[in-house]
């Protein structure tokens, strides 16, 4: 078993070696991309797991599985001041991902030649451990996560993945097929993919296996990367949600919230939430959040990914739910304005939309949601002083006064509860998607 390990890992070596990924262009920067940004900020995992902000600056942070660094180039831009440390088993790759990060001017970085177990050899502990489409090609899934979580300060967390077995079951078919043609005893190269080729589009359009797996882009320029990442992915391997609960389980680390929860919402699925099947009604609500996962991806497999954060068990900070706060709560809290909003083009296009009162499109700024989510110009103005700097509920129902000194309606004077009492309603939608973050006073 143990040479099997090691064939399949030189496999994949080759494999990556031979073809860095992502095979992206050195220039391209992701700045322009909000949601990749915001997922691999250390602000946005650390909120979720403790409703507690974190300034970036200092964090060390690890790329487990590097490839050819651009996702390391997104965790420097999305983490200010974070010092970047990547590694990757294939020697190219890592390379490239020194070239990328240079040419981007980010020079706290370190990048090593390394496997996963080898990790405890650099003599770091890391507060965030970034460990992306990596972790379903390991030999030993449970071995990898022990590896990380060796490295991981206490109340670090750690954002792994696995492939869905449910939602990639095609592409699993395909690769069998390939393995038993022999096209992947050996890394797949040119001559594998132009076989591949030649098979899927000698067969007729309504065949299964190509009406499921393939397409005409397969066949262009970049296609050949499109085919080692999927019908020749050497490693390959997929999980149902229950099945990576129980690899956690294994390592001894502890779920914290889907990477993607957004794109998680079982209530989502069906056509009246509040009028659920009898049956449904009283059965999700006791349901623990690796079953109602479960149910999801049984009902909607739509996520090529099973992407989540987890850390080491009880870590996570004590606080009480937004949505369980009292006036009390609400009167000590601080409001942040995602990080990944605090652009140019949004304080352009959020004061263009109060100066000619129209609604301001909060969601082309970061889309966590498919809905459009846009916000009445004359609640918008509450974001702006939040550019700066965090503020207190206090200061902004005072500047809500300010701008609104009379009830709309009664024509009396704003008082500190109606202004309290409207601000609460916006920050708690703007919070449950994700673009403010709600701190309260710790006991």
């Amino acid at each position: 078993m143990q040479a099997q390990a090691s064939d399949l890992v030189e496999k994949i070596r080759q494999q990556f070696d031979s073809a860095p990924y992502p095979r992206i262009s050195l220039d391209e920067s992701p700045k322009d991309k909000p949601n990749l940004l915001y997922i691999h900020s250390l602000v946005t995992a650390y909120y979720l797991r403790n409703q507690k902000v974190i300034d970036t600056k200092g964090k060390v942070i690890l790329d487990a599985g590097c490839g050819s660094g651009y996702k390391s180039l997104v965790l420097a831009e999305a983490n200010p001041g974070a010092k970047i440390i990547g590694v990757d088993i294939s020697e190219e790759s890592v390379k490239l991902a020194r070239q990328r990060l240079e040419h981007h001017g980010f020079d706290n970085t370190e990048f090593h030649v390394s496997f996963l177990e080898d990790l405890p050899k650099l003599g770091v502990k890391f507060d965030y451990i970034n460990c992306d489409d990596v972790l379903y090609l390991l030999p030993d899934a449970v071995k990898g996560l022990q590896a990380m979580k060796a490295v991981l300060q206490p109340d670090g967390i750690m954002r792994v993945n696995l492939h869905s077995s449910l939602q990639r079951a095609n592409f699993f078919r395909a690769q069998n097929l390939f393995k038993f043609m022999g096209l992947m005893n050996d890394n797949p190269e040119d001559m594998e993919i132009g076989i591949v080729q030649e098979i899927m589009n000698a067969l007729k359009d309504g065949v299964s296996l190509k009406a499921q797996t393939w397409s005409s882009q397969y066949n262009e320029a970049d296609g050949k990367d499109i085919i080692l990442a999927n019908q020749l992915l050497v490693g390959d391997k997929g999980a149902t949600i229950p099945e990576f609960f129980s690899l956690l389980k294994a390592a001894n680390l502890e779920f914290i919230k889907m990477v993607n929860w957004w794109q998680w919402d079982l209530m989502a699925l069906f056509k009246e939430p509040d009028d659920l099947p009898a049956f449904l009604g009283m059965s999700l609500p006791e349901l623990s959040a690796e079953q109602k996962l479960h149910l999801f991806e049984l009902f909607h497999p739509i996520h090529r990914l099973l992407d989540l954060y987890c850390g080491n068990p009880n870590q996570a900070q004590s606080f009480v739910p937004v949505e369980q706060w009292t006036d009390s709560n609400w009167e000590n809290a601080k409001v942040h304005l995602h990080p990944q909003l605090k652009t140019p083009k949004f304080r352009e296009e959020l004061i263009s939309c109060i100066t000619e009162i129209r609604p301001f499109i909060i969601s082309e700024h970061l889309q966590v949601i498919q809905d459009s989510v846009s916000i009445d110009s004359s609640m918008s103005f509450c974001l702006i002083p939040l550019l700066e700097q965090p503020q207190s509920m206090t200061n902004l129902a005072e500047r809500w006064k300010q701008v609104r000194p009379l009830d709309p309606v009664t024509l009396e004077p704003t008082d500190q509860s109606q202004a309290f009492y409207m601000l609460q309603q916006l920050f708690l939608r703007l919070e449950s998607l994700g673009y403010v973050m709600l701190e309260g006073k710790r006991s």
